[in-house]
């Protein structure tokens, strides 16, 4: 992509720098910058601590610890809190479950070296949406797992879905064999009585718990998961000539 004109040369919006990183297959090196400069940050603290306990007693030394270990402490529970605030659907599209999906070891699931925890909100909120884009196939597949599980634990669930199943096979056979598109008003009416009772099974056997529960479960790990999960080249950049 090409960059808005800028008659200033001052500087390009964040939007945009994000985007041609993302298509240029570079998005990985701000994330890198990101924890890099946090890492320095955290390593330039004990010094400022270690010069500051030369000067004052040791009272103030275990304060300036204990303040320092509470307020980074804290950094993390706020970093960790705003990952429930992000929307992690806003960025995602139809397209993204078009593609191949991503190798489970190499690519989802990676290595140790994979993972770090994210140095702030805005490193947490650009690993969710581009992590959510590259593994939204293996997401997909994750919940189906969880659905599964959930109807195995349920077998009430697991009924009531085969019974809205079969309540709408039996309508598409009675439609076919009576002839309801020529009945409009027929029809209408027998899809609303489908629509009813397939309502009155979801609720009274428990198939909504069991969605419920597998959606829970799969947004937690996805969300967690796209978090802390660093990002990785999402292909080769093509080279200048």
């Amino acid at each position: 992509m090409a960059f808005s004109p800028n008659p200033l040369s001052l500087s390009v919006p964040d939007p945009a720098f994000e985007s041609w990183l993302r298509d240029s297959g570079y998005l990985e090196l701000l994330d890198h910058r990101t924890s890099a400069a946090a890492a320095a940050a955290s390593s330039s603290a004990p010094v400022s601590t270690s010069a500051a306990a030369t000067s004052s007693a040791s009272d103030d030394v275990v304060s300036s610890i204990t303040g320092g270990f509470f307020a980074s402490l804290l950094s993390r529970l706020v970093t960790v809190s705003s990952l429930l605030t992000i929307n992690p659907f806003s960025k995602l599209s139809a397209d993204d479950f078009s593609g191949d999906t991503p190798p489970w070891t190499t690519g989802f699931f990676g290595n140790c070296d994979s993972y770090s925890f994210p140095s702030s909100s805005q490193q947490a909120r650009m690993r969710v949406h581009e992590n959510i884009k590259r593994f939204a196939r293996n997401y997909a597949t994750l919940f189906i797992v969880f659905f599964a599980c959930a109807l195995y634990q349920m077998p009430l669930a697991l009924v009531g879905l085969l019974a809205s199943l079969a309540l709408w096979e039996l309508f598409k056979y009675c439609s076919d064999r009576w002839k309801f598109d020529r009945h409009p008003s027929m029809r209408k009416f027998s899809i609303g009585i489908g629509q009813c009772g397939t309502a009155v099974l979801l609720t009274f056997l428990n198939v909504q718990m069991a969605l419920f529960s597998a959606l829970a479960v799969s947004y937690s790990v996805m969300i967690l998961h796209a978090g802390f999960r660093k990002l990785t080249p999402s292909k080769k950049p093509s080279r200048g000539r």
